[in-house]
C-alpha cells in the first residue's frame, strides 16, 4: 500500500481544504455581511477586554486588526475568529501587572514583548506537530479554569461598577473584602449606568436574538450616562480614542524580561491553543469541514508575533464571535478580513466617539460575558457523572482563585496529563470464554464457573508499557491466587495497540514464571505492530515463536493437547470443542 511522506501531508491537507477555490459572488457578500456583524461585536469587546488586560482601551481594537488576518490565512479554520478574548485578558493582567503598573509605557511594552513570546511559542509547536497535545487537556480542566476565571472577571470588574476606589493586586478574598468595607461609598449613578447596560443587554438578547446586544447596551449605557451628569456625577468615561492605525511597535528582547515573562508566556500560549483548538473543532464539526491542529498552531502563532510589532496583545479564537460568525454564514477566512478592515474603518472615523463610553457600562459587558464564561450544564453533568473529573474540575477552579493564573494553567495541565496516565495505566482485563450455544464459538465475557479450569483466556485492551506494566503483572499474579490450578493462559493481543521494553520484559518474565509452575504464557490474535517490536527486539525467541498463534483456534487446539488429561476427564464443563469429542482425549491417553 502507497503512503503519503508525513513532511508532504500537511501540504497536502493545506491544498486540498484551499479556501479560494470556494469563492463566488455570493460566499464574498456572505463573507462581506458576516465580517460587518463581527466588526459591530468586537467594538465593546475589544475596548472591554482591553481594560481588562490593563491596557488602554484602543489596544483592545488594535488586537482586533492584523492577528485577526494572519490568524484566518494561515489557520485550517474557515469560521475561527481570533482577536482579544476574556480568558486571556486576564492571564495578561496578571502575569504583567506585577512587574510595572498598567497603562504605563513600561507596562505596554511588557505586554508586547509577552505577546512576541506567546507566538513564538505556539509557532514553534506548531511546526514541531505538537497539535495532538491539545487532546490531552481534559474538558474538565477548560470548564474549571472558564469558571475560575469568570469569578475573577466579576471581582475585578465590581469596583468600576460601584465606582470604588480599590488598591491594585488584591487577591481574591481580600479584594471582596475591600469592596465590602467600601460599599457605603458606591456611587449610585455608576451603578444605575452599570444596571441599565446590563438589563438593555439582556432583554436585547431574548427579545432580539439577531441583533448585536453588546453594541446597543454600551449605546443605551452611554445615554444613560449622559442624562445622570456624566463625569460631573462621578462616573467614570473611557475618554477619546486614538483616531489613527495600530502604530509599529517592538518588543523588548531583553533577557532579562525574557525571564521574567516566560513562565506566563507559554501559560498563555498553552490557554490560547486551547481555546482555539477547541473553537474551531466545534464548529468544524458542525460544518464538516477538515481541521488541522497543527496549521491552527502556526496560525495562532504568527498572528500574535505580527500582532506584536502591530500594538497588539496576546489574542486567540473567540468562543463568541466564531460563533457568530459562522451563523451569519460566512463561507471563507475572508470573513475574517473584513472584520479587520471594518475595525479599521471605525478606528478610523468612529473613534472620537469612545470619549461619551461610560466605564460602568464597559464593566457591565464584562459581568454578562463572565456569567456566559461559564458552561453550567457541563459543570452539572461532571459532577453528577464522573468524582474524578469532578475532582479535576473543582481543583483547577481553586487554583484559578488563589494562584497565580499562569500557575493555575499548569496545574490543568498537569491534572489532565495525571488523569490520562492513570487512566491508560490501568488497562481493561477482560476474563473470556468460547460462547456455548454460538455455532462460530465466539468468544464472550466470562462469569465465575464458566472458565477451564486449567487455562484461562483473557484479553487486554490497552497498551503494554512502562505505566501499566506493573498493573497488569500484578493482575496476573493475583490470577494465581484466585485459582493456582489455572498455570496455562492465553492473552489475546486484538485489543493491545502498542508494546514497548516494559511490556515486552513483562511478558517474557511471566511466561518464564509460569514454565516453572508447570504451566505457560501465549499470545494469539497480535496486532502487527506489536509483533515487529517483539521480534526487533529479540524477545520472539525468548517468549517462544510456538506460543505466538495467528488465531483463537489454532492457539487452543495446541494448548489444549499441554493439559493435564486426568483433570480433563474430571471435568463437566466442556469448555471448548476439544472437551465434548473422545478423538481428543484416546489421542492424549495414548501418548
Amino acid at each position: 500500500m502507497n503512503r503519503k511522506h508525513p513532511s508532504n501531508s500537511g501540504w497536502l491537507s493545506f491544498r486540498s481544504s484551499a479556501w479560494w477555490q470556494k469563492l463566488n459572488k455570493q460566499s464574498l457578500r456572505q463573507d462581506l455581511f458576516a465580517g460587518l456583524t463581527g466588526a459591530v461585536i468586537v467594538l465593546p469587546q475589544g475596548v472591554a477586554f482591553a481594560m481588562l488586560a490593563g491596557l488602554p482601551a484602543e489596544y483592545g481594537l488594535y488586537t482586533a486588526i492584523v492577528p485577526v488576518i494572519i490568524a484566518a490565512l494561515f489557520g485550517s479554520s474557515h469560521h475561527l475568529m481570533s482577536g482579544p478574548t476574556t480568558p486571556i485578558s486576564i492571564v495578561v493582567f496578571t502575569t504583567v501587572s506585577a512587574l510595572a503598573l498598567p497603562e504605563t509605557p513600561a507596562y505596554i511594552s511588557l505586554v508586547l514583548t509577552l505577546t512576541f513570546m506567546v507566538g513564538l511559542f505556539q509557532l514553534v509547536m506548531g511546526l514541531a506537530r505538537m497539535g495532538m497535545l491539545v487532546n490531552f487537556i481534559s474538558h474538565s480542566v477548560i470548564i474549571g479554569f472558564t469558571a475560575g476565571a469568570a469569578l475573577l472577571i466579576v471581582t475585578s470588574q465590581m469596583k468600576n461598577v460601584l465606582a470604588l476606589e480599590l488598591p491594585r493586586n488584591l487577591d481574591f478574598w481580600n479584594n471582596w473584602y475591600q469592596i465590602f468595607q467600601q460599599l457605603p461609598d458606591t456611587n449610585l449613578f455608576s451603578l444605575t449606568v452599570a444596571i441599565a447596560t446590563l438589563v438593555t443587554a439582556l432583554l436585547i438578547r431574548r427579545l432580539l436574538p439577531n441583533w448585536p446586544s453588546l453594541f446597543i447596551a454600551m449605546v443605551v449605557g452611554a445615554i444613560a450616562a449622559e442624562l445622570l451628569g456624566g463625569a460631573e456625577k462621578g462616573i467614570q468615561l473611557v475618554g477619546s480614542l486614538p483616531n489613527h492605525l495600530p502604530p509599529l511597535s517592538s518588543p523588548d528582547l531583553n533577557l532579562n524580561t525574557i525571564g521574567q515573562l516566560a513562565s506566563g508566556a507559554l501559560a498563555i500560549a498553552l490557554l490560547g491553543l486551547m481555546e482555539a483548538v477547541s473553537i474551531a473543532r466545534s464548529i468544524a464539526a458542525q460544518s464538516h469541514q477538515s481541521h488541522d491542529a497543527n496549521r491552527e498552531f502556526i496560525g495562532q502563532g504568527l498572528s500574535n508575533l505580527a500582532g506584536s510589532f502591530f500594538s497588539s496583545y496576546a489574542s486567540s479564537g473567540s468562543f463568541t464571535r466564531s460563533g457568530v460568525n459562522y451563523r451569519a454564514g460566512a463561507q471563507t477566512p475572508l470573513a475574517a478580513v473584513f472584520s479587520a478592515l471594518a475595525v479599521v474603518l471605525i478606528i478610523l472615523f468612529a473613534a472620537p466617539l469612545a470619549a461619551y463610553l461610560p466605564i460602568p457600562a464597559m464593566a457591565a459587558v464584562l459581568l454578562l460575558v463572565a456569567f456566559r464564561l461559564v458552561d453550567w450544564h457541563h459543570i452539572k453533568v461532571i459532577f453528577k457523572a464522573n468524582p474524578v473529573d469532578a475532582a479535576v474540575l473543582s481543583t483547577t477552579f481553586i487554583a484559578t482563585l488563589f494562584v497565580e493564573l499562569s500557575f493555575a494553567i499548569y496545574v490543568g495541565v498537569m491534572l489532565s496529563l495525571v488523569l490520562h496516565l492513570n487512566r491508560i495505566s490501568y488497562p481493561s482485563i477482560l476474563n473470556l470464554h468460547p460462547e456455548q450455544d454460538s455455532p462460530d464459538r465466539r468468544f464472550i465475557a466470562a462469569a465465575p464457573g464458566e472458565e477451564c479450569p486449567q487455562l484461562k483466556i483473557i484479553r487486554i485492551d490497552g497498551s503494554l508499557f512502562f505505566a501499566s506494566s506493573n498493573y497488569i503483572e500484578r493482575s496476573l499474579r493475583d490470577m494465581d491466587e484466585d485459582n493456582p490450578e489455572q498455570k496455562h493462559i492465553l492473552i489475546i493481543g486484538s485489543g493491545i495497540n502498542f508494546i514497548d521494553v516494559a511490556g515486552a520484559e513483562l511478558l517474557i518474565r511471566e511466561a518464564q514464571r509460569r514454565r516453572k509452575l508447570g504451566g505457560d504464557l501465549y499470545l494469539c490474535a497480535v496486532k502487527e505492530g506489536v509483533c515487529n517490536i517483539l521480534k526487533k527486539g529479540g524477545y520472539i525467541d525468548q517468549f517462544g515463536r510456538e506460543n505466538i498463534f495467528d488465531s483463537k483456534a489454532e492457539a487452543i487446539q495446541v494448548i489444549y493437547s499441554k493439559l493435564d488429561m486426568e483433570r480433563c476427564q474430571q471435568c463437566s464443563l466442556r469448555i471448548f470443542t476439544e472437551c465434548a469429542t473422545d478423538v481428543g482425549c484416546a489421542a492424549r491417553t495414548n501418548r
